[in-house]
């Protein structure tokens, strides 16, 4: 059974205690990160659904909002997760060319992931930065200008990460 840990069901209840009665939904967006932090950096139905109950809303609901938003994932997603923006822009300075690059070295396509649960690559819409472009967001930093030489090196950079952190 899906259930937060009691200190992210504090969390939880703090941020819902910031809106008015009825109106829990508002905490939407934030309790959605938290679920997908806890449970494996992705939302499962059986999540989405637990998330609903705790807001006193329907699944349906929660739905709507998982889907719409790029930042959740809806399906297991690996250790580094590669979002290429793909809007004017980016794709003016070649972000198409480094999407295919990054298929091409990984051996997956957009919203695969790697058989060693390593990598994921995702497609996503305007990320902020386009004086920066060709860029990408990966976790919670933004990769710009990328080249292929720059993938690469951010490849070998989550590669040496993963293998001192395991």
């Amino acid at each position: 059974m899906i259930k937060f840990s009691d200190d992210r069901l504090a969390k939880v209840q703090e941020l819902v205690s910031h809106y008015p009665e009825g109106k829990q939904k508002s905490a939407l967006l934030p309790v959605l990160h938290i679920a997908q932090e806890q449970f494996g950096g992705w939302l499962s139905t059986e999540t989405m659904d637990y998330v609903a109950s705790l807001l006193h809303i329907e699944p349906i609901e929660v739905y709507e909002v998982a889907t719409f938003y790029s930042m959740y994932n809806l399906k297991p997603v690996g250790k580094y997760m590669f979002e290429v923006c793909q809007t004017g822009p980016c794709m003016l300075n070649g972000s198409d060319q480094i999407i295919d690059y990054i298929k091409q070295t990984l051996g997956i396509g957009v919203g695969e992931t790697t058989p060693d649960g390593m990598f994921s690559l995702k497609t996503v819409e305007c990320l902020g930065a386009c004086g920066y472009a060709p860029m990408m967001q990966l976790g919670k930093t933004f990769r710009e200008n990328l080249t292929k030489e720059k993938v690469d090196a951010i490849i070998e950079e989550c590669r040496r990460t993963a293998a001192t952190n395991n």
